[in-house]
């Protein structure tokens, strides 16, 4: 979630004029969407690439990239506040933000549940605390919602391809993992050494997966996702239940994410019912 910050705090002894008039940098898209939904969005005078929702976004002056930032031009548009992701941005060029005595608060989502947290803070943040809290409890509410309808099911066995050459999944603690996780599912490789370990093609057939999760960019085909129906041996491929989720949803830490994992967990559900009848 949001590292809290004595600049918050601070700021936060400000009218709600005064907070609402602060001057943002948002250095991610998951970022930029949050401040958005809250009301915030006109605050924000620069971000990185892919910052592309609302359209708005789109508008918004971008900085850097997930490999670097341009720090001269960040120093030259003198923001009250940075909101870094922490895993997300290149630590060097952080380090040099901070060594020109820039307010930089990182944003590190850990868990679904983060999401809401993050929302909070960014509420505090820019003077729009009711309207965030409002949105937070909804969405923790939903996510608590969804937990509920789908932990007792019977599991159903899951592959996320995350990238494809190589391929890659997700395990352990990475994002797409805990939906997976939320849908009542179970992935065959949960309990790997890494969050997004590569794995071997037969790796995965063995498994013989009742579903496969190829997240794919909105109206944009995926030339290079693997044809999983040329292997007819598995159940995902002999019942095509293949399913490709809006990967701009998923993949980013907003409420918008949890309308697409709703819509992900009803297929998977559909899935399971059909199996149960075989």
């Amino acid at each position: 979630m949001l590292a809290t910050s004595s600049f918050i705090y601070a700021a936060n002894s400000d009218s709600n004029d005064s907070l609402q008039k602060l001057r943002i940098i948002a250095l991610a898209p998951h970022i930029v969407e949050s401040l958005y939904a809250i009301g915030a969005g006109q605050q924000i005078i620069g971000t990185t690439a892919y910052a592309d929702y609302p359209s708005a976004a789109k508008d918004i002056l971008q900085v850097g990239n997930y490999a670097r930032l341009q720090i001269e031009k960040i120093i030259q548009l003198q923001p009250d506040v940075i909101i870094a992701w922490k895993t997300g941005n290149p630590t060097d060029d952080l380090a040099r933000l901070e060594s020109h005595q820039l307010k930089i608060i990182y944003s590190n989502p850990q868990t679904l549940e983060d999401v809401g947290k993050e929302l909070i803070m960014l509420g505090k943040l820019t003077g729009r605390e009711k309207v965030a809290n409002k949105l937070s409890d909804r969405y923790l509410n939903e996510l608590s919602n969804i937990r509920q309808r789908y932990a007792k099911l019977e599991q159903i066995k899951v592959f996320y391809e995350l990238w494809s050459r190589p391929l890659r999944t997700v395990a352990n603690n990475a994002w797409p993992q805990q939906q997976i996780e939320l849908c009542g599912a179970s992935n065959p490789f949960a309990k790997a050494q890494d969050d997004y370990p590569s794995v071997g093609l037969e790796q995965v057939l063995v498994t013989l997966p009742q579903v496969i999760i190829q997240p794919k960019q909105t109206n944009a085909d995926n030339p290079d996702g693997l044809n999983w129906s040329q292997w007819q041996h598995i159940p995902a491929a002999k019942n095509n239940f293949i399913l490709h989720p809006n990967a701009d949803k998923v993949h980013r830490m907003t409420t918008r994410m949890l309308d697409e994992v709703v819509i992900l967990c009803e297929q998977i559900d559909k899935a399971r019912q059909f199996y149960q009848t075989q």
